[in-house]
């Protein structure tokens, strides 16, 4: 029977399938964006936000154990440096996923997945106001009023002295 074996095996055997999760892992931690396609990005959601979490404790058990995974020193320190203490408040979602549409080649639904508190990208757009009619309406009221508020300060001196 096949109880509580419900994970995407990604048409691999489980050692390569490891070694390829571990791979990509690498790979998100030392970029912090990577382009894959659907049903990797949803495996390595769930095998890299684990690490993410212990990493968060830094300690010699923590580092080994996640190093046991990853089986890279320079990911490992770039994870227990930078990525756990721009997470450290965060109680998890460390990462986001991003459709980005389909393959040219076979039509397989790609995407990219990244680490939500690295991305300027997003961080930039998100401090930009968009321009729709509304928020245009919003953004020229204050400019005529300001326009108008010197206006008014010069000619009520030249009403009192007439």
């Amino acid at each position: 029977m096949r109880h509580n074996k419900k994970f995407n095996h990604l048409g691999r055997t489980a050692s390569h399938r490891s070694a390829m999760l571990s791979n990509m892992a690498v790979s998100l931690i030392m970029h912090k964006r990577i382009t894959t396609t659907l049903a990797k990005a949803k495996a390595l959601k769930k095998y890299v936000e684990p690490l993410i979490t212990k990493s968060k404790e830094d300690t010699t058990n923590s580092r080994r154990v996640v190093f046991s995974y990853l089986q890279d020193k320079f990911a490992i320190t770039e994870l227990f440096t930078t990525i756990s203490k721009a997470v450290a408040d965060r109680p998890g979602g460390y990462t986001r996923i991003i459709k980005t549409g389909f393959r040219a080649s076979d039509a397989a639904p790609m995407c990219f997945i990244e680490l939500v508190d690295f991305d300027e990208n997003m961080a930039k757009t998100a401090k930009k106001a968009k321009r729709t009619r509304r928020s245009s309406k919003k953004a020229t009221a204050p400019v005529a009023e300001t326009a108008e508020a010197p206006a008014a300060e010069t000619a009520a001196p030249t009403t009192e002295e007439a």
